[in-house]
């Protein structure tokens, strides 16, 4: 007989304990797993960032895909959870870069090559602390098959699948405007771009006709138009229809160029007349294209003026260039007004760098194709988003996509496969092989015949574009494969005052000092209780500590039934039950066992947790535990015995701790919990 309950349940003293009891089990590894199990259950863990730590999405996110594992590995599933970490490359070569420099170093003193072991042994230091943070969550991965995107067998696939794409001629290179980050020196997507709403000024200047007259425009940029190739209006603008076809001259360089006519013009900002600037505007360039105008960089990579902007700017950072245009062109009695003007600016997601759209020679994969079929498979119910509200903002973005810029200039990453280059692939290249790279592809290995496609993917809303569609046309192109069926994109976890969290904002909350405080249990308590619906949660401890109290409540129900059965054996259900009290509490566990069933499959996790805590706080202890205490026959006792052995298993996936705990003090358990038949 194991040692009594003791009078408080102390997660400090258990849950170190029980994870170390899973672990040796084996039972994380599908290949370990009791019993007959034809049908595989699969989740591939988002790869966080080798540079990270547990934050709260995190912590949602491994909760919701634990829960899943956890109770398909209960119905007899052959589970597997893939654990891994993403080489983040524009993230980690800036955090080694922080840390040369606090030496007195840059990446360049090192060179490429003593750089790259600097960030190797970065990454060999640091690199698992969110996967052993993970364990402390409680995450029941297999983590004997833990990847990395950078190890050697992952590497194989990046480059198989960067060849595929070349031998169907979508891979190309070409001198394009992308979103240029001046401090990191390479160029980003427009999804790893943040914008900030900043305070800045529409200039309106009078741009001389050739032939008498000027013509107005507005811009927030006037140092870009020293790059002007021409002036363009809506063709349905009656103000300026007897001016298309006719030549302005350039303010400040003289230059003559052309006033056009095009429909992505929009009448109504500023005068209804823009400045167009095919090197450093992604909708100019598109305006360049359609009537064939020349390129003029004016900004090099450095966001330095360059020669073609003209002497008297070459070499001015882009804040000096502005200020110089626009005493130029008061001097030159050409600027008409200017007004305060609040606009969106793109900055780098990571060192907060305002963007410079610019011409750039890059690597390019052509969408046209692959986001035709990753709509499709959306379109066809091949692939399902949870809430399904979100499979608009997915085929929105596939129906406008442009060629995809996987090129980086950064030295940390999967060097593009062709020789001579020096660039890095993007980073959500490698990402998007995830689901079935880990799984041994391009090699036909058995556990990507036993386990892919996976079942489920869970992730956060920001990451729909840049993630999601690109893994579901990857995996439709290279596998001839759906990744995965199900998408769940759950809630974002904000401040209590509603504002995002963040470190930088002091609005951010620790997993880890809560699992501290109350214990890993109450934490996944607190975040389940609050994700309804998909909805936003607005973060509030208490959730947390009614967690805590609710464990400590199971504890003394486990410890109450425990003492009054005297250890009973655990009994099979109750039949021929007299008492109706009885009857109706056997009958109550019954509907709530279907309805976690079904709400789980649904993915509402939140109400499935409810209906489990209002069952066994308000039927189970306050009602029927309390009508028990006046009772001793053995169908109370029988009944007891069997309500507590079901609850524990119903609310393992939420609490797997405290119920292994309980469990493992029931008399004539059968193994671990981990694995019991729901």
């Amino acid at each position: 007989m194991k040692e009594k309950l003791s009078p408080q349940y102390d997660p400090k003293a258990v849950e170190k304990r029980i994870y170390e009891v899973w672990e040796k089990s084996g039972f994380f590894n599908p290949d370990n797993l009791p019993g007959e199990r034809p049908e595989s259950f699969t989740i591939v863990l988002p790869p966080p960032n080798v540079t990270g730590t547990l934050h709260m999405g995190h912590a949602l996110n491994a909760t919701i895909q634990d829960i899943l594992i956890r109770y398909k590995r209960m119905r007899g599933f052959r589970t597997l959870w893939i654990p891994g970490t993403d080489h983040a490359g524009i993230a980690t070569q800036n955090v080694v870069e922080k840390n040369l420099k606090k030496e007195g170093f840059s990446r360049h003193d090192l060179g490429r090559e003593k750089f790259l072991e600097k960030v190797w042994g970065w990454r060999e230091k640091y690199g698992d602390i969110i996967l052993n943070q993970l364990k402390k969550m409680g995450a029941s991965c297999d983590w004997s098959r833990t990847r990395f995107t950078m190890d050697e067998e992952y590497t194989r696939a990046v480059q198989e699948a960067f060849m595929h794409y070349c031998k169907k001629g979508w891979i190309y290179r070409g001198d394009r405007v992308v979103n240029w980050c001046t401090k990191d020196a390479t160029s980003l997507s427009d999804l790893e771009l943040e914008y900030k709403e900043e305070n800045g000024m529409l200039w309106y200047i009078k741009y001389p006709l050739k032939d008498g007259g000027s013509i107005t425009v507005a811009t927030t940029r006037p140092e870009t138009m020293l790059g002007d190739a021409a002036v363009a209006v809506n063709p349905e603008d009656e103000r300026y229809k007897g001016l298309v076809g006719n030549t302005v001259i350039l303010p400040i360089l003289n230059r003559e160029i052309p006033i056009i006519a095009d429909a992505v013009v929009e009448k109504e900002f500023g005068t209804g007349a823009v400045k167009v600037t095919p090197a450093h505007d992604f909708t100019d360039a598109d305006i360049g294209e359609r009537h064939d105008l020349p390129k003029f960089q004016v900004i090099n990579e450095k966001g330095r003026m360059t020669e073609v902007a003209g002497e008297e700017f070459v070499g001015l950072k882009v804040a000096e260039a502005r200020k110089k245009v626009v005493e130029k062109l008061k001097v030159l009695g050409v600027l008409e007004r200017e007004e305060e003007y609040t606009h969106s600016v793109a900055h780098c997601y990571r060192c907060d760098t305002v963007i410079e759209p610019l011409i750039s020679k890059q690597w390019f994969v052509k969408m046209n194709e692959l986001g035709k079929m990753a709509a499709k498979a959306v379109e066809d119910g091949q692939v399902k988003f949870y809430p399904e509200r979100w499979n608009k903002v997915y085929l929105e973005w596939l129906s406008k996509v442009k060629d995809w810029c996987v090129s980086r200039q950064i030295w940390w990453g999967h060097k593009v496969p062709i020789e001579g280059s020096t660039d890095v692939l993007d980073t959500w290249f490698s990402s998007a092989l995830w689901p079935f790279a880990t799984l041994g592809w391009p090699e036909e290995t058995g556990d990507l015949n036993k386990f892919y496609p996976t079942s489920v993917l869970s992730t956060a809303r920001d990451i729909i574009n840049l993630w999601v569609a690109r893994m579901v046309f990857s995996g439709l192109e290279l596998t001839g494969k759906k990744p995965f069926g199900d998408v769940i994109i759950h809630a974002t976890i904000l401040a209590k005052d509603g504002r995002r969290m963040s470190k930088s904002l002091g609005t951010g909350v620790d997993p880890m000092t809560l699992i501290e405080k109350y214990g890993a249990d109450a934490t996944r308590f607190g975040l389940i209780w609050q994700a309804m619906g998909g909805q936003d949660i607005k973060w509030a401890d208490e959730h947390v500590l009614a967690g805590q109290k609710f464990a400590n409540k199971l504890w003394n129900i486990a410890r109450f039934i425990l003492v009054k059965t005297k250890d009973a054996s655990i009994p099979q259900k109750p039949a021929d039950i007299k008492d109706e009290t009885t009857v109706r509490i056997i009958q109550d566990l019954d509907t709530l066992t279907r309805e976690v069933e079904r709400q789980i499959e649904v993915y509402d996790f939140g109400q499935a947790l409810h209906d489990i805590y209002e069952f066994v706080w308000h039927e189970f202890a306050d009602k029927y535990i309390e009508y028990s205490k006046n009772k001793d026959d053995e169908e109370t006792k029988h009944a007891l015995s069997f309500v507590l052995t079901r609850i524990v298993v119903l609310l393992h996936p939420f609490m797997p701790f405290v119920t292994e705990e309980i469990w493992s003090h029931l008399p004539n358990r059968r193994g671990l919990l981990m694995v019991e038949k729901w």
